[in-house]
């Protein structure tokens, strides 16, 4: 079978499994909407079941393209998005009374899989500068401090959520607020971790493609910034015992400057990064 087939049924699983996760969406926004905790396991169930067709269709463009789906926004945002997927159905198998947090993981994860759909999903040859296991963790670790961050974002909505309603059933079955507190907290220091992991990849990586291990690419600049301000977050948190709505505001303002990151600077600005990713 030729490309420009298996390129049509990539495209066909690609949104089979969108449409799955916005089943899930429902499934989780009705759970918290009516209080109803027993819906939350079809919320995880369906975003189970969308993992199937969003693997078979990043097989498909793996096999397709020759290279892992990271050449092009297309691909980028889609593997994303199954990276942070997988990480909640793990942390949601391992900690139940976490699985609300879907409320707000699987949308935003669905919703950056579908904007990568919409772009252009031409393959790309990988060029010579993308290759060598520095690229490959780089990628991967970046990946994995996305789905760190958006699973600590979702803690932190179910601590403001719970402490307006705390009084009713629906909120008593989860986690206390202490708990949800620090969930959003060790979230994030995983997810610091892993940001930590990519820059010094990335920039090992840079060194053997562009003979510099640092440049002040904008990339480089706002990475370097997100990196700084979780690290903030974190040493405020542990030396000056910032908790509570103080540190899911300040964690929420520290997601905005990952997003910008992650997901602006790399596609609206020319830098050397973003011609890889267009």
């Amino acid at each position: 079978m030729d490309n420009l087939h298996l390129l049509k049924y990539e495209v066909i699983f690609h949104w089979g499994a969108v449409a799955l996760y916005i089943v899930s969406t429902i499934f989780f926004a009705y759970s918290v909407s009516f209080k109803k905790t027993s819906v939350l396991k079809y919320g995880m169930f369906s975003a189970l079941a969308g993992l199937v067709p969003h693997s078979i269709a990043l097989g498909l463009r793996w096999n397709m393209a020759g290279h892992g789906p990271y050449m092009a926004k297309y691909e980028v945002l889609s593997s994303n998005a199954w990276v942070v997927i997988l990480m909640f159905i793990l942390v949601g198998w391992k900690i139940p009374r976490l699985r609300a947090a879907g409320i707000i993981v699987v949308p935003l994860s669905f919703l950056m899989m579908t904007f990568g759909l919409f772009a252009n999903p031409e393959l790309k040859k990988l060029p010579p500068a993308l290759s060598g296991v520095w690229l490959v963790i780089h990628i991967l670790f970046n990946k994995l401090a996305v789905g760190a961050i958006l699973i600590s974002l979702g803690s932190a909505v179910l601590y403001l959520l719970k402490k307006g309603n705390k009084d009713r059933e629906f909120y008593r079955k989860l986690p206390s607020l202490e708990v949800l507190d620090e969930y959003s907290y060790k979230f994030i220091a995983f997810g610091f971790i892993f940001w930590s992991i990519t820059i010094v990849a990335g920039s090992i990586w840079a060194n053997e493609a562009w003979g510099r291990y640092w440049g002040w690419d904008p990339i480089e600049t706002w990475s370097l910034i997100t990196w700084l301000l979780y690290g903030l977050f974190l040493h405020l948190r542990y030396f000056f015992k910032l908790r509570g709505v103080k540190s899911v505001y300040m964690l929420i303002a520290c997601f905005v400057v990952s997003v910008i990151t992650i997901f602006f600077i790399p596609f609206i600005i020319e830098t050397l990064h973003g011609s890889y990713f267009m």
